[in-house]
Parts: C-alpha cells; sequence; structure tokens
C-alpha cells in the first residue's frame, strides 16, 4: 500500500532505475535527478527507461550506467509482435533486480512496469487522474503533486525524491556530447567558413504557436550579422521546419547559414555549447543552452512559464504576454497557425542580445 512515509535512511540502493516518457526537453530536465541520486547513492548503478526517439539527450551522460528504451513504433508491427517487445522488456526489468524505481511518468504502462518490476521501493506522484487502487498498489510510496502548478518541471521532478530525504532543490540540468560530435560539428562548420565566434539562432518548433515572425528573425539576423560574428540557423530536420529556416534565409540573403537538419542532437549540443550566444523558442535546443550554460535568450508565447522557462541563471526570458494578451496555455490548440510570438519586438530582441554580446 503507497505511503508518505520516508525510507530509512539505511536504505542504500545498488540499482536504480528512473522511468520518463515524455519528449526531448523533457528528458533533458531529468537530469538534476539523476545528479540528486548519484550524489546520493554513489556506489548504484541508474539507469533510464525513456521512448527511444529520445536516447539522443542522455546517451552521453556519464552517470547513467544503461539507457532502456521503449519503441512507439513497436505498435506498428502488429500486436502479437508489440505484445513480445513489451513482455520482453519487462523481463528485462525483472531479471535486473532493481532495488529503487521512481517513475516520473503519468502513463499506465509506466505504472505497469513499476509494479512488475519486482523493486523493493518504487516511488511515483499521487496524480489526481491516477486516483485508484491499481495506481495506489503500483507504487510503495506516492509524492503529492498539490503545488506542481507553482513549481518548475526540475523542481516538480525532484520532488518525486523527498521519500528519499534529498534535497529538491540545488542541482542542475546537464546535456553531454562526445568529442567525435564536436570534431563532426567543427568539420561542418569549417564547410561553411566559420572558423571565428558564431550565435546559434532556433527560430523554429514543431507547434507554429510557439514561434516568431519569419520577417523579424530574418531583421535579428541581419541587425546582428557582422565579420566578427556569424549567424548560425538551426532546426529538426522536419520539412515544415526546413522550409520555415529557406523562407527566413531568403529574406537576409549571405547573412546566415543553416546547419538545420544536419547534426543529430549530440553534435548541436557541441554546436551550441560553442556559441557566444544561443537565441531561440520553447523548444529542446533552447533546454541544451540553458543546461550548457551558453547565455541563452528564449522567446516564450502562451507556453506555462514558470514550469517551462530555461532553467538556469544565465538566460532571459522575452515572453509575449508582457507586450499582448495571451490565451490560457490549456486552450491551444497546438495545430493553429497563429503566431503568438508576434507581439514581441524585434528591437527588444536585437537590444537583449547585445547586451549579452557587448559584456
Amino acid at each position: 500500500m503507497a505511503t508518505p512515509q520516508s525510507i530509512p535512511a539505511a536504505f542504500a540502493p545498488q540499482k536504480i532505475l528512473l522511468i520518463k516518457l515524455r519528449h526531448h526537453g523533457d528528458m533533458l530536465l531529468t537530469t538534476p535527478v539523476i545528479a540528486a541520486l548519484r550524489q546520493r547513492y554513489p556506489q548504484a548503478s541508474i539507469d533510464v527507461l525513456l521512448y527511444k526517439e529520445t536516447l539522443p539527450m542522455l546517451q552521453a551522460h556519464p552517470h547513467i550506467r544503461q539507457l532502456r528504451f521503449i519503441d512507439r513504433k513497436w505498435k506498428n508491427e502488429g500486436k502479437l509482435a508489440h505484445m513480445r517487445h513489451e513482455a520482453a522488456l519487462l523481463k528485462t526489468i525483472r531479471r535486473e533486480g532493481y532495488d529503487l524505481v521512481i517513475n516520473l511518468a503519468d502513463q499506465w504502462r509506466s505504472a505497469i512496469i513499476t509494479a512488475l518490476s519486482g523493486a523493493k521501493v518504487r516511488i511515483g506522484f499521487a496524480y489526481n487522474k491516477r486516483s485508484n487502487a491499481f495506481w495506489r498498489q503500483a507504487h510503495t510510496h506516492l509524492v503529492s503533486t498539490r503545488n506542481h502548478g507553482q513549481l518548475h518541471t526540475v523542481e516538480q521532478n525532484l520532488t518525486a525524491l523527498q521519500p528519499l530525504n534529498i534535497a529538491s532543490e540545488g542541482f542542475a540540468a546537464a546535456m553531454h556530447y562526445s568529442d567525435s560530435d564536436w570534431r563532426h560539428t567543427q568539420a561542418t562548420l569549417a564547410q561553411h567558413k566559420v572558423t571565428h565566434p558564431y550565435i546559434v539562432i532556433q527560430p523554429t518548433s514543431r507547434w507554429l504557436f510557439k514561434c516568431w515572425e519569419d520577417e523579424k528573425v530574418a531583421g535579428l539576423v541581419a541587425a546582428l550579422a557582422n565579420e566578427q560574428t556569424a549567424i548560425v540557423l538551426t532546426a529538426a530536420p522536419d520539412k515544415k521546419e526546413l522550409a520555415m529556416i529557406e523562407h527566413i534565409l531568403s529574406l537576409c540573403p549571405g547573412k546566415a547559414i543553416s546547419l538545420a537538419g544536419q547534426l543529430t542532437l549530440p553534435q548541436l549540443a557541441s554546436l551550441i555549447d560553442h556559441a557566444r550566444l544561443f537565441i531561440g523558442v520553447d523548444s529542446a535546443p533552447m533546454h541544451m543552452a540553458a543546461a550548457l550554460n551558453t547565455p541563452c535568450i528564449a522567446l516564450f508565447g502562451p507556453t506555462k512559464l514558470k514550469q517551462w522557462r530555461p532553467w538556469g541563471d544565465n538566460n532571459q526570458v522575452i515572453w509575449a504576454g508582457d507586450y499582448a494578451p495571451l490565451p490560457a496555455p490549456d486552450s491551444i490548440n497546438t495545430n493553429t497557425e497563429t503566431r503568438y510570438l508576434s507581439a514581441i519586438p524585434l528591437e527588444d530582441v536585437v537590444k537583449a542580445a547585445r547586451n549579452y554580446l557587448d559584456e
């Protein structure tokens, strides 16, 4: 039966499994939990269960022993094959003999895996939408989510460690990449004749409502580009995002280069890590910049700013809500083509960028 009681201080797990089944940025924001667990249990092996497509966010993390994954494409192989994949994953997890499972996810699938893991201690969140006997039985300890609306996502994740008497503050996010990632990125930059300082601008998101206008991005590029500083545009290898980058380049010819869709996420991390400045919208690369402590200007619209702002100290948020009314985040139709960031003036972003560059 689930209980809010603390776990005895003598508890010293040798094998820990952390579960989070969300998007790329969400995975990066679990890294403070990994740091906290490593500090508290330096002898333990830490594994993470995540979606296959998000593996690059954590694949170079030095404190993770192994990444276990669920491939969302399993369902395309038919019911029988899908069930076999799921059964094999469960078998592997049970055979591993985890002492501690921390379920940061809210899906039934994550609760089933937690329940069947065989771990003595199984921590999860007491989500209101999961208030039933199975969810309670799946976890030995449930942590309240009552104040999650007032917390950043990192802080929400860290509250899962309360039963272990681990402090929920003081842990940074981390994005790691290999030396070969940086060598590849350097070679790619050299092909574009970029051998001097550069700024990374990521104007795209898979959701258009999170994007600024192309014309203002082009104006920003034109304002910041000079002989001493190159402008590098990045984006995911998505047709719509690549088309947006091409349109921006057409509005400011010769002022920027594009590496859109050309880098893996760890390679992109190496690019951002060596940049003078990162400017972007609410997206995984923005969280990467904050985690890498690269100076970061983040443009936000009708997103839950308190929960998704860049986590760190070397950043500035420019919020469209300071310039015009915005709809409530939960009311947004994510398929809308309305660009709510349009209220943000070009001159304010240029000024913020120059303040960083002049430091």
